[in-house]
């Protein structure tokens, strides 16, 4: 274990009951825990941030903010503790290591690890809690703390305009032949992704409509390049590669959302009508999706095995075809899938929550994780929501 390793190198400098190593053991249960079934272990300290700013977006979405008022101020609460408010101590041109004030990690503040779509899907919360709810959450987060995370945004603009996501791309494919890692291919260099570069871009066009005269140049250009860069990345398919989740459905959710936000239509993008056809070719009899986590693994879109629908894949691509204004077009195929986001919703959690690939990695590991780290919770009830028009949805228990 990568925790336990570094303790005892720790250890071996410094006093075993040092105040230093008192505090690393204390995270090691970050990493390592023993539950009622065995011996767990992750090798990240949690998602929160993550899951937490989807969850208020999907509150926000769905007018529920009056009616939880005490979990909408404590979860503004979190946000607002779980930005990180200083770089890292030291030079950090000297450490290689790219900025995190402004940001927020993956989990928490203590990570200190700045990522580009967790910083701008927080973001994007903080910001709506503010416009639509500023009455219920007390103080909140000042101007320039709003500054500092679009100052960390801007930061990971690579220099064709696209956003990797711990740090910029900083070199060329090639030295991928030092890789060591026979299970990970393209993990030397940070490369750009859709996922990424859409939520980035929609975080500066909330910021730019709420705020317009905050480095107004620089966004709008950001904004134009990296919608330019998620339309060069569609396969000619219509479909996206999403590497940080199970995948196609994914990279189509992220994408066509992005390409959204910047204005781009149905009637007036191919990239999103091409992307419409796609999904819908994909939609499965019973009305739902299900893709495969070996989609990752052979970048061709895999069904699970026996064509059974997942929730959080049919959530993803009912999203996007909702934000594509596929209702307006025809319904039919979101009515369908509503019943098995329904159905999926009264059997949970026992109904297929697994075989669900979160990171590009999860191929390889033949993954039972479940999705809530990519905010499960926030993306059906979304949909629940968002698609009340759709069909009867009285029986829903909210």
């Amino acid at each position: 274990m990568r925790t336990l390793s570094m303790f005892d190198m720790l250890c071996e400098q410094e006093n075993p009951n040092s105040d230093a190593s008192k505090h690393h053991l204390a995270r090691i249960p970050d990493f390592l825990w023993l539950s009622e079934d065995g011996m767990k272990a992750q090798v990240y300290d949690g998602c929160q941030s993550w899951e937490t700013a989807f969850i208020i977006q999907a509150f926000c979405a769905t007018d529920l903010v009056n009616e939880r008022i005490p979990t909408i101020q404590r979860a503004y609460e979190f946000m607002k503790h779980s930005q990180v408010l200083s770089n890292h101590p030291g030079d950090q041109s000297y450490w290689h290591r790219h900025r995190s004030k402004g940001s927020w990690t993956l989990s928490s503040a203590d990570n200190g690890w700045a990522v580009s779509d967790t910083a701008g899907e927080a973001l994007k919360a903080v910001l709506l809690l503010s416009n639509i709810a500023s009455n219920h959450i007390g103080d909140q987060i000042e101007r320039q703390r709003l500054h500092d995370a679009v100052d960390c945004l801007l930061s990971f603009v690579n220099k064709d305009g696209t956003f990797s996501t711990y740090e910029c791309k900083r070199t060329s494919s090639w030295i991928e032949i030092l890789n060591p890692c026979e299970s990970f291919p393209n993990m030397v260099v940070d490369y750009p992704y859709p996922e990424c570069t859409s939520s980035v871009l929609q975080a500066l066009i909330l910021f730019k409509e709420l705020y317009p005269s905050y480095r107004t140049e620089e966004i709008n250009k950001s904004i134009r390049k990296a919608a330019i860069f998620i339309e060069s990345r569609q396969n000619k398919d219509g479909s996206w590669l999403g590497t940080w989740g199970v995948c196609f459905t994914y990279g189509a959710f992220f994408s066509i959302k992005g390409l959204v936000a910047s204005g781009r239509t149905y009637e007036n993008s191919s990239s999103i009508r091409k992307a419409c056809h796609f999904l819908l070719s994909k939609q499965l009899s019973t009305g739902g999706w299900g893709e495969s986590h070996v989609s990752n693994e052979t970048k061709v879109y895999v069904n699970i095995e026996g064509s059974h629908a997942h929730a959080v894949n049919t959530a993803w691509a009912m999203l996007a075809l909702i934000y594509a204004g596929q209702f307006e077009r025809d319904p039919t195929p979101l009515h369908h899938a509503a019943s098995i986001c329904s159905w999926r919703q009264e059997s949970f959690p026992n109904k297929n929550m697994s075989d669900a690939s979160t990171a590009p990695f999860s191929s390889i590991t033949q993954t039972t994780a479940t999705y809530s780290p990519f905010g499960l919770l926030g993306n059906i009830v979304v949909v629940f929501v968002q698609t009340r028009v759709v069909g009867p949805w009285e029986h829903i228990a909210w």
